[in-house]
């Protein structure tokens, strides 16, 4: 199968946890466009969506699906997303697609976080990708110089050329020669940064379940046991 495919597949398969009357929190990201357009065959049964991006609730309003701010809501049954690695444990780092801030804010408010991935996204330590950390611009190279202090490597995100804009209107950093063994401790100590909005290893909102897509069907990875 195509990662395509697979990203379908799980998709698919995250419409068993969404819950009927209710309405639910979607993420971002090509895996979660399969989702949304699977959400879209359903729609009659749920009350709307929150979502996590301008691209997504574009996405969600042009199949008919009402969208809520997340302020219009209180606790959402589900938040439905995906990762661009995610742990045995369920820790998970996010924000390739640059609105991990708000995918945070969403999966805050949700009591369930269903991570749907392909199984190239499971990994046994957090780091090989390049982890997005979204900062306010004029603490970018002050940030940038602490992840150096670590050993890591930093660069701003570039979009055309010039510094990516996110949706709140900040800059993205991404950085490389990560090993995130301790993902709770480490998304403490980055957020507590001056200047960090918030960085993008999920440790504290963690997935409930994982959907992970592979050639021999949907594999369910439970970490609420």
């Amino acid at each position: 199968m195509t990662q395509d495919e697979l990203k379908a597949l799980v998709g698919r398969a995250a419409l068993d946890y969404v819950v009927p009357g209710e309405i639910v929190g979607v993420g971002t990201g090509s895996t979660v466009n399969q989702f949304i357009a699977a959400l879209a065959t359903v729609k009659d049964r749920i009350t709307g969506a929150v979502s996590s991006s301008e691209a997504s609730t574009a996405r969600l309003a042009a199949l008919g699906i009402p969208v809520f701010d997340c302020n219009e809501v209180g606790e959402l049954a589900v938040y439905i997303d995906g990762a661009d690695e995610i742990d045995v444990r369920g820790y998970m780092v996010k924000g390739g697609g640059a609105a991990l801030t708000r995918e945070k804010i969403v999966a805050a408010q949700s009591r369930r976080f269903v991570c749907i991935a392909d199984e190239s996204k499971l990994v046994r330590t957090l780091g090989a990708f390049p982890l997005p950390v979204e900062v306010i611009p004029m603490a970018t190279g002050r940030v940038m110089r602490q992840f150096g202090a670590l050993g890591a490597q930093a660069s701003v995100r570039l979009k055309d050329g010039r510094p990516l804009v996110t949706d709140n209107g900040q800059h993205i950093v991404d950085v490389t020669g990560l090993k995130i063994d301790d993902p709770l401790g480490f998304e403490s100590t980055v957020n507590q940064w001056p200047g960090v909005v918030t960085v993008g290893v999920f440790a504290h909102q963690k997935a409930s379940v994982c959907l992970l897509g592979t050639p021999q069907g949907v594999r369910t990875l439970d970490f609420t046991q």
